[in-house]
């Protein structure tokens, strides 16, 4: 009985130091109060609809969601293959390849921001907006290839095989057998991919620019001058947002049936 208790106890901190922030976050989004502040100065939607009557976090954020958006699907355009070629076949210095694959990952954001600003953006005369999907591509792209090459190394080859010996072309192969059978690893895939890119900072910190701002960079910069609990109601809102897409992915399209 007392280690029933003890396991519910910890289970219980542990639950309430990965939530507490989320509904402190909520709470203080509800104010009535004017500055950000915990507890709530009373409760109150008007923080709530203040977002969407700012204008710079419609732009910005319709700027992530395209980041995020096709950033991910050219990462997973160019992982995919790349995952399926390193998992199936052996490739001479395979392994240099999955470490410069990984490379975004383990280099800081902020030195990667800083290099392509450097070297690409300034001398090259590059647009931001295209240095930043560059920028988001690369990111994810780690992120793709190693979700699909896990997808990929759970499915046996010799299915492949089989279509391929029953008349199949090797394309048609992983068109037909290939794809259908990693479904869920390129959607854990694209969500994460999408959740690392909308929250992106350090990189887009500098390849922002004049009118080319994504919506993190936005709430950073808006807080500097307002102190206000719409950034707290914005973050409940993108929160919401996540919790939302993953459920839609789990009722629509099977997801935890695939991983």
């Amino acid at each position: 009985m007392k280690r029933n208790l003890s396991t519910v106890l910890v289970l219980g901190l542990v639950l309430a130091f990965l939530i507490g922030p989320f509904l402190i976050i909520i709470a203080a989004s509800l104010s009535a109060g004017n500055s950000l502040a915990f507890p709530p100065q009373g409760l109150s939607l008007k923080w709530v609809a203040k977002v969407f009557t700012v204008e710079s976090f419609r732009e910005s954020f319709a700027t992530s969601m395209f980041l995020a958006i096709f950033g991910t699907l050219a990462a997973l355009a160019l992982g995919v293959p790349a995952a399926y070629a390193l998992n199936r076949y052996r490739l001479p210095f395979s392994e240099t390849v999955r470490t410069v694959v990984s490379a975004p990952i383990i280099v800081p954001g902020i030195i990667v921001g800083l290099a392509l600003l450097r070297y690409l953006v300034i001398p090259a005369g590059v647009p931001v907006m295209l240095a930043l999907f560059c920028a988001h591509t690369a990111l994810v792209l780690p992120y793709a290839v190693r979700v699909v090459s896990a997808s990929l190394g759970n499915l046996r080859s010799d299915i492949e095989e089989a279509a391929v010996l029953l008349g199949c072309t090797r394309s048609g192969a992983f068109f037909r057998v290939v794809l259908p059978n990693i479904r869920g690893g390129i959607l854990a895939a694209f969500i994460l991919g999408f959740v690392t890119s909308f929250n992106q900072v350090p990189v887009s910190l500098f390849l922002s620019g004049p009118g080319v701002r994504t919506l993190p960079i936005d709430m950073l910069g808006y807080m500097e001058i307002n102190y206000d609990p719409s950034v707290a109601a914005l973050s409940a809102l993108l929160a919401f947002m996540s919790i939302g897409i993953v459920f839609l992915a789990e009722r629509f399209l099977g997801f935890s049936r695939y991983v």
